[in-house]
This record gives structure tokens, C-alpha cells and sequence, in this order.
């Protein structure tokens, strides 16, 4: 349980503090972006997005148990994420992220964090490609420019509403989307430990700004960004509202476990290193407490931003101290740069952000996995689409479960952590 930040400041010197210092920046240009973009996906005020880089962000560093595990909101919730706002506003989201926290810091002192492995691996391949299409397609709006009222939650009939607003489309928030993703790719390709995202958009969206184009930037829709944190508070409360959210709650806690110990994961493979998971899950319940009192979204380690600190040269958690600091003073003197970030470009992130969640590259692995499985998780997806993330899960693992006491006697197939 003890956090990874106490065991490396033993032999902390100067030269890790600037390793450590160059990639804490460098994630943070990458993170900013990414955090306006998942909140604004989620149906919550793009500030949210920033407050939990930087609250979230800051707790899992300073108390998780990985070496280089960089925190915040991510796209696998955006799903659940969307719903609670759609049913409860955003103080139901507040509270059932808070109380996601509190099972989490339950589950740590339960020792909770080795049960990943119980969880089938089609179950989680099923729902996180799900959750991809889900974001996907939850950006055809701004990445066409569509005018249309407000868009379904529900998959087909926002299919349908899309579809009806065809004849809008406009090719200049198009051909900004499709220019931010290709500079991405480019950039990622040409200097991999380059901060390119931000540029990328940055780029797009002062083009958008100086030619006067006709697309929706942050400001237009949202106002201007808060210059700072909100002060911290409690949610309205019921017994009532408990019980309506505990199911949402369960769903964030079982998310965010999932997601940052595959992180911590795929981090360790990277370092040659070894995470402390039960001290992972705690940071993560502090982490998304402290987000919810600071009226943020749910957080988690992210696979991608957590690559991008280790390819950067992040040595130990300061690295995520400095990428929350960084955000931080960002949001202190540079809000309203910020909010001049094109909506177009911000979809074609996110775009590109649900195709590196799909790994299209497994999916040849995946189609030679035994029918069982390869049935699972294509249900698991399905139901993540069409019917609800917390069905999809359930009975997910329940069929898994059913499918490994059959084969009890066969061997466990191999683990293998996500790349994306």
C-alpha cells in the first residue's frame, strides 16, 4: 500500500528531477487537449475535463503505485459518464463519482487489486471497443459540422437524429477535422516524443480563428474557461439518490480499477519495472474523492498519456506532479487561448483517440481465439452499444466466469495488456 513517490525520493537527485520535469511537461501539452475534449464528449463543462488533470492527475502521482501511471479523465468513461449527466445533471454525476471513490478505497483495503485478473479478457476487449464506437460516433456531429438539436443518447436513435442532419454538413469543420488528425499522425510519426497533439490542434485552430472560419470553437459554445480551480464542496445528498446512483457508481469504481491497473501494466512492460496494485486502487479511490469535491469527472490512469511520460524520459511519480502543476498554471494564465480550440479539431482527436481504443492491429489475434471467446466479446460489445455499459459488463463476466469453471482444467490463456 505504500505509494511508489515515497520509495523513489530515496535516491531522488537532480538529474531525475529534470528527466522528470521535461516529461511531466510534455504530457501535460498532450493531457490538455485530451481532458477539454473528454469532458465536452461527456456532456459536461469542458473546465471539468481540466479540473480532473489536475486534481485526479495529481492524487494517483502522489499516492498510486506505479513509478510513471500519468492520471485523469479518459475516454472509457464517457459512456456512463454521458448517461448520469443525461439523468441526473451534473451534481449526480459529482456524487457517484464520489461515491465510486469510496468503494475503490474499500477495495484497496480489501486487497482488491490482483481480482483483475479474474475478469476475462474478452470482456474487457468487448466493452472497450464498444466504448470506442460509442465515442466515435458521439463525435460525427462536430467532426461534420452538423446542425442538429440535441443528439440522443441512446445509439440508434442518435444514428437516426445524425443521419436526418446530413444536409449540413459543412466541409470547412470537415477539412479542420480531417487536417487535425492527420497532423497528429504525422507528428507521431516524425518525432514520437514530441508533444503533437497540441500542436496539431493548435494549429487548426488558429487557422480557424485568423481566416474567420465558420466553426464552433470552445468559447462559442461553452463561454469563457474559469481561470483556476472552483472552490471544493459537497453534492446534494439523499438516501434516495444513493441507491438511484450506486449502479453508475459501480460502474465508474470497476472502470477506473480496469483501466489504471492495465495501465499500470502496460507501464511496467515498458520500464521493466513492477506496479503496487492494491496501492494503485487506493490512489485511485483518493483520486476521484478529491475530483468530485472539486466538482470534476471521473479519473483514472490513462495507457496513452501514461506511454507518452515514459517515451518522454518520466522516471517517478514527480513526472505526474509536474503535468498536473503544469495544467494547472495553463488553466491559471492562458484559459482563454484555450478556449479558442476549434470543436472540429477536438472531434478528430477524439476520432482518432477511439480507433487507437478499438486496436484494429489485435483484431486478427482476436478472430483466431476460440468461438467462446470470440462470442463473449463480441456480445460484450454489442451490449455496450446498443443496450447499457453496466449490462454489458454484468453479464459479460458472468458468462466468462461460466466459461472458465468449464475449463478449469485447461490452462489459462496468456494475459495480454492492451498497446493503445
Amino acid at each position: 500500500m505504500k505509494p511508489k513517490l515515497i520509495t523513489t525520493l530515496k535516491s531522488y537527485d537532480a538529474a531525475t528531477f529534470r528527466a522528470d520535469l521535461l516529461a511531466g511537461l510534455t504530457v501535460a501539452m498532450v493531457a490538455l487537449p485530451l481532458s477539454l475534449a473528454i469532458a465536452i464528449a461527456s456532456g459536461a463543462p469542458p473546465e471539468t475535463g481540466i479540473v480532473t488533470a489536475v486534481v485526479g492527475g495529481f492524487l494517483i502521482s502522489l499516492l498510486g503505485g506505479s513509478r510513471v501511471q500519468i492520471g485523469g479523465p479518459t475516454g472509457a468513461f464517457i459512456v456512463v459518464v454521458y448517461g448520469v449527466i443525461a439523468a441526473h445533471g451534473m451534481s449526480g454525476l459529482v456524487l457517484a463519482t464520489l461515491m465510486a471513490g469510496i468503494i475503490l478505497i474499500l477495495g484497496a483495503l480489501l486487497r482488491a487489486g490482483n481480482l483483475i485478473r479474474l475478469v476475462p479478457e474478452p470482456v474487457i476487449n468487448g466493452f472497450t471497443i464498444g466504448i470506442a464506437i460509442i465515442i466515435a460516433t458521439s463525435q460525427l456531429k462536430d467532426f461534420f459540422g452538423l446542425q442538429t438539436g440535441e443528439v440522443p443518447a441512446d445509439f440508434i436513435p442518435k444514428i437516426e437524429t445524425l443521419w436526418a442532419a446530413r444536409d449540413s454538413l459543412s466541409p470547412t469543420a470537415l477539412g479542420i477535422g480531417l487536417v487535425t488528425m492527420v497532423l497528429i499522425l504525422v507528428l507521431r510519426r516524425m518525432a514520437p516524443r514530441f508533444p503533437g497533439l497540441i500542436v496539431a490542434i493548435g494549429i487548426t485552430s488558429a487557422v480557424a480563428a485568423i481566416g474567420h472560419l465558420p466553426v464552433e470553437t470552445i468559447a462559442s459554445r461553452f463561454g469563457a474557461l474559469p481561470r483556476g480551480l472552483p472552490m471544493p464542496g459537497l453534492p446534494p445528498i439523499s438516501l434516495t439518490l444513493v441507491g438511484e446512483l450506486l449502479p453508475s457508481a459501480l460502474i465508474i469504481a470497476f472502470l477506473a480499477g480496469i483501466e489504471s491497473l492495465l495501465s499500470a501494466m502496460v507501464s511496467d512492460r515498458m520500464i521493466g519495472g513492477s506496479h503496487r496494485p492494491n496501492a494503485e486502487i487506493m490512489a485511485e479511490g483518493a483520486a476521484n474523492i478529491g475530483s468530485a469535491l472539486f466538482g470534476g469527472l471521473p479519473a483514472t490512469g490513462a495507457i496513452a498519456r501514461t506511454a507518452t511520460n515514459v517515451r518522454a524520459g518520466g522516471q517517478t511519480p514527480v513526472a505526474g506532479l509536474v503535468h498536473a502543476a503544469a495544467i494547472l498554471l495553463i488553466m491559471l494564465v492562458a484559459a482563454p487561448v484555450a478556449g479558442m480550440l476549434a470543436l472540429p479539431a477536438l472531434a478528430g482527436l477524439l476520432m482518432l483517440t477511439a480507433w487507437n481504443m478499438a486496436e484494429l492491429h489485435r483484431w486478427r489475434i482476436w478472430l483466431a481465439q476460440p468461438r467462446g471467446d470470440l462470442f463473449l466479446m463480441a456480445l460484450t460489445m454489442i451490449l455496450t452499444v446498443v443496450a447499457d455499459l453496466t449490462i454489458a459488463i454484468g453479464t459479460g463476466i458472468a458468462i466468462g466466469l461460466a466459461m472458465r469453471l468449464q475449463r478449469r482444467n485447461a490452462p489459462p490463456p496468456p494475459w495480454h495488456p492492451p498497446e493503445r
